[in-house]
């Protein structure tokens, strides 16, 4: 066949399916040969030949092979793949075998490659793509965005390198997702100014664990406050009591189960040796046995007793540490200062060391108690650093000192309970929560109060600088 000057080209699929569409067109309308209607397509007749055999040799239903060799067949399926992709790799913990294996199923593996390589490249261009849009997104949303100041929860995962992430406490927008060489002071700094570079926020807060790099990163290079995670609190305290209190308890268990079972023994042999007729001569001393054995059980009893308060005073304790680590009076709303909390931990802690020196644990358990107890220091300071940022953003409003007095007193307790219902892990006391809340922001929200007293739109902002959202309430 003559050269006739076609340039060789990959074609994609949706172009492929279009050029076909409109030969057949043609061919149907104008009833001209194949060798006139490539000349007025542009492509060379072997090409087309070709796809027109590759479309034959498709093992399936004729109706499917007409609809996904079509322009709109094949953009449909693209999106199917796609969403394929999307859900069961990006939104779920499925991976691209689970794909492949979908595809099979739907009986579009005549249509679509299923080999790990071909679903991979899709995978990789897809995960290029939303890295893409994400950052342009950043950078856009970014440009009209008002100035914020944040709070970062930061932590770090392994999947397999060292991944460092950060997430916006509020909006759990992720502000970093990034892998690095190290998890040091300067790794988390470099990453986290990177990651922020454009956006008109400001980081005056993190909440993490207590590793020695990220509080460097936080306190040092960001200027900025470290809450401590109250969680690795109370799971340092589980992991020193928890399992050696178990261990315990059973123990005591099985003191009682045997002491019981050598009384049983004793019982029985006393009465399998009255059953019998003997000879003259005193029987054995059956009671004082029964009764050394039943003292013996009686003690059992009493330390599998004292090893189940234990147990249960030390979780007692660890919940009493999240229920007394909070601004506000989950009972009332009254705000709560530095000393008052202070002193409910300080409490807490001296109840699970007595605990741990009643139980007699071992040094190692004595250890994470201490190191739990020493972040109390800056707990309280978080405390103190939260009351300060509710000022500052109150003062900010400039409000008149009767409404200030609401806002401080009645707004914000009523959100952060209402927020701490939302929280609550029992709906008993998700219920309660939320109607405390109600209850106190009640008296903000009447027409008889103060606050009333502001225009509507001045209320607006207020309640939007208290991050509040009322559901169902005219303000």
């Amino acid at each position: 066949m003559a050269n006739l000057g076609y340039a060789k080209k990959l074609r994609t699929r949706e172009e492929v399916a279009s050029h076909i569409a409109r030969f057949e067109a043609i061919q149907n309308q104008d009833r001209l040969s194949q060798r006139d209607t490539v000349e007025q397509l542009g492509i060379p007749r072997s090409t087309l030949q070709e796809w027109l055999k590759r479309r034959d040799r498709i093992d399936s239903d004729p109706q499917l092979i007409s609809f996904f060799e079509s322009p709109v067949g094949v953009a449909f399926l693209h999106r199917l793949i796609i969403a394929a992709h999307f859900v069961l790799t990006f939104l779920s913990p499925s991976g691209i075998r689970l794909v492949s294996i979908f595809i099979e199923l739907t009986g579009l593996d005549h249509f679509v490659a299923v080999s790990y390589g071909a679903q991979q490249k899709v995978s990789v261009q897809i995960e290029e793509t939303v890295t893409s849009f994400n950052s342009e997104e950043i950078r856009r949303l970014s440009e009209n965005m008002h100035p914020r100041k944040i709070t970062v929860v930061e932590d770090e995962t392994f999947h397999p390198e060292n991944c460092l992430v950060g997430i916006d406490a509020v909006s759990n927008f992720i502000v970093l997702e990034k892998y690095a060489s190290g998890r040091k002071a300067k790794d988390w700094t470099s990453a986290l100014n990177e990651a922020l570079a454009g956006m008109p926020v400001e980081v005056i807060q993190s909440t993490s664990d207590e590793a020695k790099g990220i509080l460097h990163h936080v306190q040092k290079d960001m200027g900025a406050h470290h809450s401590p995670d109250l969680f690795h609190v109370r799971h340092e305290l589980a992991k020193a009591t928890s399992i050696a209190l178990s261990g315990k308890t059973k123990q005591a268990e099985k003191a009682v189960e045997k002491a019981n079972c050598a009384l049983e023994k004793k019982l029985e042999q006393k009465n399998a040796w009255f059953a019998k007729e003997h000879g003259p001569g005193r029987p054995p001393c059956f009671d004082k046995q029964i009764a050394e054995s039943q003292t013996s059980l009686a003690e059992a009893e009493i330390q599998m007793e004292t090893a189940c308060e234990l147990q249960s005073k030390a979780r007692e304790v660890i919940r009493g540490i999240g229920n007394d680590y909070h601004p506000y009076d989950l009972e009332t709303g009254k705000p709560r200062d530095a000393r008052i909390i202070s002193s409910a931990l300080e409490s807490h802690f001296t109840e699970i060391e007595m605990v741990a020196a009643q139980a007699g644990l071992a040094d190692r358990c004595i250890q994470k108690i201490e190191k739990a107890k020493r972040v109390t220091v800056h707990m309280i300071a978080t405390i103190a650093f939260f009351f300060l940022t509710i000022k500052a953003k109150v003062e900010a409003l400039s409000l008149p000192s009767d409404v200030e007095q609401i806002v401080y007193n009645v707004l914000i307790p009523g959100i952060y309970l209402e927020l701490a219902a939302s929280k609550a892990s029992r709906a008993a006391e998700r219920r309660k929560l939320k109607r405390t809340s109600e209850v106190i922001l009640e008296q903000a929200l009447t027409p008889e109060s103060v606050f009333h007293r502001l225009e509507r739109e001045d209320r607006l902002v207020v309640m939007k600088v208290a991050k509040v959202q009322f559901r169902g309430r005219r303000s």
